[in-house]
């Protein structure tokens, strides 16, 4: 059976296996599992779609929950109008205190670009949004969007391009998501108001079903079980000796200078909306976009 997750501790061969960073995909129900409606659940083959209509959205979630590394899924999204739909994307860990990562894709009239919004919860504070188009069409074919978290960073990526990077920056005293495992999940739902132009342009169900496809499930990270206590999840996750995880590794504390440039140019010609920079909701700007260098 194909194995995409790497447990909390391993030994000898292994341990050089994670160094190496290598990935294996694996089908839906290896990893995950339905949430809510499942008769709005469609599978063929090794592709899955998310159904929405009238009466219901979808939802799945991963039956593990994860304390860093790197997931991975193919999605296409919506075609047509698909104005005021949501397709979400995220991993969260659970309680008041939770700390989340967002991928949100809102869905927009024939012919107007998907925006994608991406949010930061730490210790179940958010309200750090950006939203920005992409530069191709999601919904003409599938496209991998990841998570890659570690203790220095979160990033953000699509078809490997980063996209946004939330680093940390807790010696300037801001609190960094690390010792939270997080779940895994996707939904389909409406949202018309709020997701489209504001709430504006609502959902035309004449158009239902909405589907959202996906395929290409990867999670490549320290996989936390129920049994480990919250006080030794960061403990089991974190390279110590010869225990050794990819993510550790110096490469993967900071963006490569490829990298940087393509992060650089993403906000330059895609960005629409940056939460650092809205006066409106935050005359005071939040303390990590003092810092932040991206």
């Amino acid at each position: 059976m194909a194995v995409s997750f790497k447990m909390c501790v391993s030994f000898g061969l292994f341990v050089g296996l994670m160094m190496l960073g290598l990935v294996s995909s694996a089908k839906f129900d290896e990893l995950f599992q339905p949430g809510w409606a499942m008769d709005h659940f469609i599978y063929e083959g090794e592709l899955l779609k998310l159904k929405l209509d009238n009466y219901s959205g979808a939802g799945f979630a991963s039956k593990s929950k994860y304390l860093f590394g790197k997931v991975t899924m193919q999605i296409k999204l919506v075609e047509g109008d698909s104005a005021g739909t949501v397709t979400a994307y995220y991993m969260s860990s659970d309680g008041p205190n939770h700390n989340e990562f967002d991928f949100e894709f809102l869905g927009n009239t024939t012919g107007e670009p998907y925006l994608v919004q991406t949010n930061v919860y730490v210790n179940g504070v958010g309200n750090r949004e950006q939203r920005m188009n992409l530069w191709f069409d999601p919904t003409k074919d599938f496209h991998s969007y990841s998570i890659l978290w570690n203790q220095r960073q979160v990033v953000f990526l699509v078809d490997e391009t980063p996209v946004r990077v939330h680093t940390n920056m807790e010696h300037k005293g801001i609190p960094f998501p690390k010792d939270q495992a997080m779940g895994v999940y996707s939904s389909i739902w409406n949202a018309d108001d709020w997701a489209t132009q504001g709430g504006l342009v609502k959902t035309d169900w004449s158009h239902a079903p909405f589907i959202a496809s996906y395929k290409g499930f990867e999670i490549d990270a320290c996989e936390c079980p129920v049994s480990v206590a919250a006080n030794e999840i960061a403990e089991k996750c974190r390279s110590s000796g010869e225990k050794r995880f990819w993510w550790d590794e110096p490469t993967m504390s900071e963006l490569s200078v490829h990298q940087s440039h393509q992060l650089v140019w993403v906000r330059a010609n895609h960005l629409v909306y940056d939460y650092c920079t809205d006066t409106a909701r935050f005359p005071v700007m939040p303390v990590e976009c003092e810092h932040h260098r991206h």
